[in-house]
């Protein structure tokens, strides 16, 4: 997938990949920051915390913008 998000400073390839892996029986989920979550103890549970994640990084960029001046 070619793109570019608005933080990137080109537009570059963005291969999809699945986002939750299984190590050891605990489920972990990567971000596009590079950051592993988790553990967690179900595919379910990690999926879930997938959607809260994304909510906390929208909410914590609009607070950045909201103070910026």
């Amino acid at each position: 997938m070619f793109g570019q998000r608005r933080v990137d400073p080109s537009p570059g390839t963005h291969y999809r990949s699945e986002r939750v892996s299984a190590v050891n029986g605990q489920y972990f989920f990567s971000t596009r920051e590079g950051s592993l979550e988790g553990p967690y103890f179900t595919r379910v549970d990690a999926e879930r915390e997938i959607a809260f994640y994304i909510r906390r990084m929208i909410q914590a960029k609009e607070i950045i913008e909201s103070r910026s001046f």
